[in-house]
């Protein structure tokens, strides 16, 4: 059947919105350190090791996306499904390193193959409105955590904060949709493509020769960088979202709205960032855009102390505005890759490029967090359900500097490495 949105926008949907509940981390985390006797910090690594494995997933098999998405899908389901129900093994038997090796190293890769199939299908389907396609799944990867959160927590009270029983039923209920996406989605039959057959070897040297042509290429070179910027700036201020509502004085249940909030403002971004860069001839101008605002919220916020004043609306604009470009980042990538390097090899190129999201999901949290420990002090303030909290003001205002920074120099990178798209196309 050639229906672009059974063949294209459903599929993606279910795959994204299955894969995307890797942002759910926090939502059970405490849950699995307590569970298995190990501390928070240390469990927070399988999350870690789950981004970095998404992101080196990606650029690996990228190739093996671009020669067969129905393979690949088929992956992502298996290792995605396998990673689950194994997290939930592992804490059952209270073991970190297999969670480490669940959670981090085998969902990861079900991660990247999973997040990679669907986008060049899409953007066929949708030549005209590319950025609304790509934008629509990859909100689903966003919107993921808003759905998922809810039901993860009413699975988890249902059975006395023991988080295994959630990833068996959680990892069932994604089988399922994976399944069905990778059932349906399919490439146009009007696109005809070749490519080279081969094993190992072959693998290993398309492998070289991507990544040799990505990496010597200013214009990709500069893609990368400000895609890791703003990765890295999203994660060291969304990590410390919690704690900062907490400072300036805001209820735990106006906290808990407002996380939902920032979630949705993720999803609109994925998706309306998108959407509106399709109406630009240059579309790396949505990334000058999502920059410039990131920049003037973070300015503010300095220029005020918003933090440590307790400007509550301000601070939760910040958070707003960040989710949002965080969001919007992503969703516009390999729509901006493909109209500077073609839609030939765009899977692989994405791939190469979400290297990126691999590195900053290393660095942004542990960045935020090492600056929180070692400037300014912790002190205890009392929440509105008579629960205490340790919160480091001045910490939380120094991190903004830092991205403050960060994003400047990645607005300098899209006016000086990133030419109009046709100017200088390599195919």
């Amino acid at each position: 059947m050639e229906n672009k949105w059974i063949r294209g926008a459903i599929p993606a949907l279910l795959l994204h919105c299955s894969i995307g509940t890797v942002y759910c981390w926090s939502t059970f985390s405490g849950e699995i350190a307590e569970y298995v006797g190990a501390d928070k910090s240390a469990v927070g690594w399988a999350f870690s090791l789950a981004i970095f494995f998404l992101g080196m997933s990606a650029a690996f098999l990228g190739d093996v996306v671009e020669k067969d998405i129905h393979r690949s899908s088929l992956i992502a389901t298996i290792c995605f499904t396998a990673g689950m129900v194994g997290t939930g093994f592992a804490i059952m038997i209270r073991s970190l390193p297999l969670i480490f090796l669940f959670y981090g190293c085998i969902m990861g890769i079900g991660l990247g193959t999973g997040y990679l199939s669907p986008v060049k299908t899409l953007m066929l389907w949708f030549k005209d409105k590319k950025g609304l396609a790509t934008g629509l799944a990859v909100a689903g990867f966003g919107a993921a955590k808003a759905i998922a959160t809810p039901i993860m927590q009413s699975i988890l009270n249902a059975f006395d904060n023991n988080p295994a029983p959630m990833f068996f039923i959680m990892g069932g209920v994604y089988c399922v949709m994976m399944f069905v996406g990778h059932l349906l989605l399919r490439k146009p039959s009007d696109w005809v493509e070749q490519h080279a057959e081969g094993g190992i070897k072959e693998f290993f040297a398309t492998l070289g020769k991507n990544f040799k042509t990505s990496f010597s290429n200013k214009t990709f070179i500069g893609i990368w960088l400000m895609f890791y910027i703003n990765i890295t700036c999203g994660l060291a201020l969304i990590s410390q979202e919690k704690q900062i509502f907490n400072t300036v004085g805001l209820s735990v249940a106006t906290a808990a709205l407002l996380g939902t909030v920032t979630a949705i403002a993720n999803a609109a971004g994925r998706l309306g960032f998108s959407a509106w860069a399709d109406t630009f001839k240059d579309r790396n101008t949505i990334y000058k855009i999502i920059f410039i605002l990131s920049i003037a919220f973070t300015g503010a916020t300095i220029i005020t102390q918003g933090i440590n004043n307790k400007i509550a609306w301000l601070c939760i604009g910040l958070l707003i505005i960040v989710n949002a470009g965080y969001g919007g980042g992503f969703s516009n990538v390999p729509t901006l890759l493909s109209d500077h390097f073609g839609m030939k090899s765009i899977s692989a190129v994405h791939g190469m490029c979400l290297s990126a999201w691999a590195i900053a999901g290393l660095t942004g949290n542990q960045m935020a967090t090492y600056i929180v420990n070692h400037v300014g002090t912790f002190e205890e303030i009392t929440l509105s359900n008579g629960k205490t909290a340790s919160v480091n003001p001045v910490g939380y205002q120094t991190v903004l500097y830092v991205t403050g920074a960060l994003y400047v120099i990645a607005l300098i990178i899209c006016f000086v490495m990133i030419p109009k798209a046709g100017e200088k196309k390599a195919e």
